[in-house]
């Protein structure tokens, strides 16, 4: 079996790796850069745990035009939700390339805004792809010590810098046809 993990430098995604590895997947990664919004720490931080993990592949795809895009033209409180939607269709055609099964990531049950419930549903949608979310049931102590376990957690200390383009107060409850709607507006 083979899954497309997206990696974002932090705790939670290279977690996910590692356990998605232990049970028998061959994990490659994709990195999505919001460079020139943040430097380049959270894609040096990718590479050095799918390194350490060794993953088979890493790949890193730039995707600022398309979240200022997001954070310009549509309704700001949903900007992070639809940035994983576009994150989701980018990975599953990358994907596709590397013949994966499925995608892998590091979503964790209400965690942050976009990792509610109704949320996730959002998210999941933009993908016909199964998505596997090894740590939907952890708490942040379980993640962080298996990170101390395996190596990454010095690796991907430091702030997050996914946010940078992101409201205030996003949404924690959509509504599936409203984010189809708001997608609309793009070009992406």
């Amino acid at each position: 079996m083979k899954g497309l993990l997206l990696i974002s430098g932090g705790f939670d995604s290279a977690v996910a790796g590692y356990l998605m590895q232990q049970k028998g997947v061959e994990v490659h990664a994709v990195h999505f850069s919001y460079e020139p919004f943040t430097d380049n720490s959270p894609e040096i931080k990718s590479k050095a745990t799918s390194d350490l993990l060794n993953f088979k592949s890493f790949t890193v795809i730039n995707i600022s035009k398309e979240v200022e895009e997001i954070a310009k033209k549509c309704n700001h409180r949903l900007y992070f939700i639809l940035s994983k939607r576009l994150m989701m269709k980018k990975a599953e055609e990358l994907a596709k390339e590397l013949s994966c099964d499925f995608l892998i990531t590091g979503e964790n049950l209400a965690q942050v805004s976009s990792q509610t419930l109704s949320n996730l549903q959002s998210i999941t949608d933009a993908a016909k792809m199964q998505i596997l979310r090894p740590l939907l049931t952890y708490d942040k102590e379980e993640i962080l010590k298996i990170a101390r376990k395996i190596g990454t957690y010095e690796i991907s200390k430091g702030p997050e810098v996914c946010d940078c383009l992101g409201p205030k107060n996003p949404a924690t409850k959509s509504y599936l046809e409203e984010v189809r709607l708001e997608e609309k507006k793009l070009k992406i």
